[in-house]
């Protein structure tokens, strides 16, 4: 059950008629009302409000928000209790954008992204754990391309040439690429440096990511 210092957070969730997941879901979501890790339930067949998946943005069911965190597909009880517990105290945005991406939901996460400014900088964070998995990588990188030349990608370049300094190389890698992606002028000064990086593939990415921008090398 969520401390007393963590409100419980409400859920919502929308289901449909010969939906394989719906039924084990709800009723692991009555139970955590019933347990009081959840504030209130409220459940919408989507069969009868259409509107409700429009509104929520979704085609597919079991889907769910749980506090500020939107989940969709099957959930085990266990799974569903630790989303409560993490929405009641508020969790980091790098565990729930990781979740989306684990979950191949990459349009929702960079909705999310989107929607919380702040979060950009946990995805850099997330750009330098080791052991984050192929698909969180790969959706990090998409995440980045889909913000490509926008102001919300350009705040990061002070970021991405911090992380250009970085003393392994994929990571000056990643950064550079990135700074090429920001379109912002700025992130020329970053990447001139890197011209003459002792690892070839990083003096590659570098120079491509200054074409990007329109700086001849």
């Amino acid at each position: 059950m969520s401390t007393p210092e963590n409100t419980p957070a409400d859920a919502l969730l929308l289901i449909a008629p010969g939906c394989p997941h719906c039924q084990s879901v709800l009723h692991a979501l009555s139970d955590l009302v019933k347990t009081g890790d959840i504030g209130r339930l409220e459940v919408v067949n989507i069969a009868v409000h259409p509107d409700a998946a429009r509104e929520a943005g979704t085609r597919s069911v079991p889907w769910m928000r749980i506090g500020n965190y939107e989940l969709s597909g099957s959930y085990s009880a266990g799974e569903l209790k630790s989303w409560a517990e993490k929405a009641a105290a508020d969790a980091s945005a790098g565990e729930y954008i990781r979740e989306l991406l684990e979950q191949q939901q990459l349009d929702q996460a960079i909705d999310y992204v989107k929607a919380h400014p702040d979060s950009l900088s946990t995805l850099l964070e997330m750009m330098q754990d080791e052991d984050g998995s192929l698909s969180v990588k790969f959706g990090l990188g998409a995440i980045f391309e889909a913000l490509a030349g926008s102001d919300l990608f350009k705040s990061l370049v002070p970021e991405l040439g911090r992380l250009s300094t970085h003393d392994k190389a994929n990571l000056r890698g990643d950064a550079a690429y990135y700074l090429g992606l920001s379109g912002s002028p700025e992130a020329a000064r970053w990447l001139t440096p890197l011209l003459d990086d002792p690892q070839a593939d990083v003096r590659e990415i570098a120079t491509e990511a200054l074409d990007m921008l329109g700086h001849s090398t």
